[in-house]
Parts: C-alpha cells; structure tokens; sequence
C-alpha cells in the first residue's frame, strides 16, 4: 500500500506548484500597475540597486510562467525540469527574502499580487516548504506502477486545494492576527 500511494505524490505536487507559479506570475503582469508595483519591490529587495529590477522582475515572470509550462507538459523530463527550476527559483526567493530581512528592508511580499503583508519568516518557511515538496516530486516522478482513477482525483484535487491556499496564506494568516486597539485620546 505504502509504495502505491508514491504514485499519487507525483501529480499532486505538480498541482500544488503548477497553481503556486501559475497565480505568482499571472498575478504580476495581469496589468501595467500590477508589474510596475512587482518592479518597486523588487528594486527595494535588491542589494545591488535600481538599474536592474526590472530585467529580474522579467526573468521571475518568465521562469513562472516555464516552470507551469513544464509543469503542465507532463513526460518525466519535462516535469523533473519543472520541479528542479521551481526548487531553484524558490531558494533564490529564500535567499532575496532572508537578506531583505537581515538589511531590515521594509516591503510587502509581492508573491502573489497586491499583499501589503510585509515580508517575514513566515515567506521563507513557506518558501523552504515548498522546495521540500519540489524535491518529493523529483523523486515520486519516477514511481511506476498502476494508478487508480480515484486516487489521482484525490491527488489532484489536494494539490490544487493545497496550492491555493498557499497563495492566500497572507490573508489567512492576516484572518488570525489581533485587532490594533488604538489608544483612546485623552481630552485637553
């Protein structure tokens, strides 16, 4: 039983990934105001300055947009691919969003759009999460065996579930976090 559900990993790690990617990218380029905000913080991530935030701002988009692709494709080299790049693009991300952290940069996470959630260690346990999966999928992509119609269904439809909950997890996060009191004025 234990080595048939190593069939079901495959699939539901693309899913999850596939949405992950698939919301990040379309959320920044879906319009003008919503890649040039991607391209402010991406110049405020960076260390190195302005002059290139926008030619990375164009290359996280492009590698999103590959890793849905190849995600989608489906073959074992197009999918290993996919999981390997989504596993690189994630520990730069890590990367970028600890040594944000560590120069006390102030902004928003722009993972997923219009967040004013400022970045923290909440992004890069996600971040490493999600790489862990990345690479369990490299390693489930080569289980063989029979796969039952129920089962990939299941597998599916968690890794999507599973995906979109990743992309709001700002907002549920945000849902659990106490109400600022603001401090009653005193009269004069």
């Amino acid at each position: 039983m234990g080595e048939l559900a190593v069939q079901y990993l495959e699939p539901a790690i693309r899913c999850l990934l596939g949405v992950v990617f698939l919301v990040s990218s379309v959320s920044k380029v879906r319009n003008r105001a919503s890649f040039e905000a991607f391209v402010a913080s991406t110049r405020r991530l960076q260390p190195w300055g302005a002059a290139l935030s926008r030619q990375v701002a164009v290359l996280v988009v492009a590698a999103e947009a590959a890793i849905c692709a190849l995600l989608a494709v489906g073959g074992r080299p197009a999918v290993t691919a996919g999981l390997v790049l989504a596993a690189g693009l994630l520990l730069a991300f890590t990367g970028g969003i600890a040594l944000a952290l560590h120069r006390k940069v102030d902004t928003s996470c722009r993972c997923f759009g219009r967040s004013e959630t400022p970045l923290g260690p909440q992004h890069i346990v996600r971040n490493l999460l999600l790489t862990a999966f990345a690479a369990v999928g490299v390693a489930a992509a080569g289980a063989t065996g029979p796969v039952e119609a129920g089962g990939a269904v299941v597998a599916v439809c968690a890794g999507l579930v599973v995906g979109g909950l990743v992309t709001v997890m700002d907002d549920i996060v945000q849902l659990f976090r106490p109400i600022p009191v603001q401090q009653a004025r005193r009269p004069r």
